[in-house]
């Protein structure tokens, strides 16, 4: 690029026009990190894979990028460098990350096994990036560890720029990737796995509940790990066992947290019905972006049935939510969640940011409810004085 930045006097503005374009577009993500929709579905005993779709298309992992870094204080505990009830230190770096998180201040301790679990359950940012300072010391040089750990277990398409899975265009991985790290854990640290399935985490009196839905919605689920960035959609990695046998899936780029988890329970259910079909094909989906957004349009529909599934009130059909206000900072709209959520445990929280013209903009909603739970839920908040709206599927 900078060869071509020569010029003269006569060429000058175009010149310079042409390198601003270049200079702008070399900082800006490479699309084919852009969100999109992938999906791989494993069978943790053989390795085999069940089923596929752009497993090897580069996405951005968002908190899924919390498994590596649960691995890396896996490996720590297991080989003595950590303790379980060892307290590791909060540096203003790490207290400063955007939510969700638990809001450490700087100067503050806390133990290995509460920043695992923070990050488990509650993905706490803050917490995540304090244990990936307690290993590699900073979380720039944790970030290279765990990309160097990543590529040692055969993720060769992953890099890590930060341990929490915050926004950042060199972060990147893939569905095959994140499989290969999901059944890395069950393999390599079966007696820490058990953290994925930790319902919900207390912390100085306030209670956490883990963002899987499915581990109360799908038989067999067991954990993993959800994610979420705006340049990401929903992203979520699921391991499931039923019968002695167990299956892995991951799906990236879910348009809603609902139409994400019924996608997942959809891959799950056919891995189950033809993990013993040595035969069975691998089904790769021919126009998975159209289907996928099938999900997200009609989820008044109600998901082929699992055991055990909680029934939802069908009326309006589709995905409402109710929005509590909008905020200038995104800790304010996190804070708030924090109060309510206990109010509203099956709805998912979201801190959604906007662009209001000159300021961004950050909405605090609770997702994933029916029309009748989300109206029902506005008028309990509004006679606890808060400020509420209902919110349809097609706002």
């Amino acid at each position: 690029m900078y060869g071509f930045c020569r010029f003269s006097r006569r060429t000058l503005p175009a010149v310079v026009t042409i390198c601003f374009i270049l200079a702008l577009a070399a900082l800006l993500p490479n699309p084919a990190h852009a969100g999109g929709y992938s999906a791989i579905v494993l069978d943790a005993d053989t390795g085999r894979v069940l089923h596929a779709h752009e497993a090897d298309t580069l996405r951005y992992p968002a908190s899924l990028t919390k498994m590596m870094t649960l691995y890396m204080a896996f490996d720590a505990l297991k080989d003595g460098r950590l303790k379980l009830d060892q307290r590791i230190p909060v540096s203003a770096h790490a207290a400063g990350q955007a939510p969700s998180a638990i809001g450490l201040r700087p100067g503050q301790t806390l133990t290995v096994r509460d920043a695992i679990l923070a990050a488990v359950t509650k993905s706490a940012n803050d917490a995540t990036v304090a244990l990936g300072e307690a290993i590699g010391g900073s979380e720039t040089q944790f970030a290279t560890m765990m990309t160097r750990r990543a590529h040692q277990l055969g993720m060769t398409s992953t890099t890590f720029r930060n341990a929490s899975g915050l926004p950042n265009p060199g972060q990147k991985s893939t569905a095959r990737d994140m499989a290969t790290l999901a059944l890395a854990l069950l393999k390599n640290h079966k007696a820490y796995y058990t953290y994925f399935s930790t319902p919900e985490f207390e912390w100085n009196d306030r209670v956490f509940n883990n963002h899987n839905h499915l581990l109360k919605r799908y038989e067999g689920v067991d954990g993993i790990k959800t994610g979420y960035i705006r340049a990401s959609g929903f992203n979520l990695v699921a391991s499931a066992k039923r019968d002695g046998r167990r299956v892995i899936g991951v799906v990236f780029g879910g348009t809603s947290v609902t139409a994400r988890d019924n996608r997942m329970i959809e891959l799950l259910d056919t891995a189950f019905e033809k993990i013993d079909d040595r035969d069975a094909p691998v089904m790769v989906e021919k126009q998975p972006d159209r289907n996928f957004a099938l999900i997200s349009s009609a989820e008044a529909a109600t998901p082929k049935a699992t055991k055990p599934r909680p029934a939802k009130a069908a009326a309006g059909g589709g995905e409402w939510a109710v929005q509590l206000g909008a905020f200038k900072q995104a800790a304010s709209a996190e804070k708030l969640l924090d109060r309510v959520r206990d109010k509203l445990p099956s709805a998912e929280p979201l801190v959604d940011a906007v662009d209001a013209g000159k300021i961004t903009l950050y909405r605090a909603r609770l997702t994933g409810l029916s029309q009748t739970d989300a109206q029902s839920a506005c008028q309990r908040f509004k006679r606890e004085k808060l400020t509420c709206s209902v919110v349809s599927p097609d706002a």
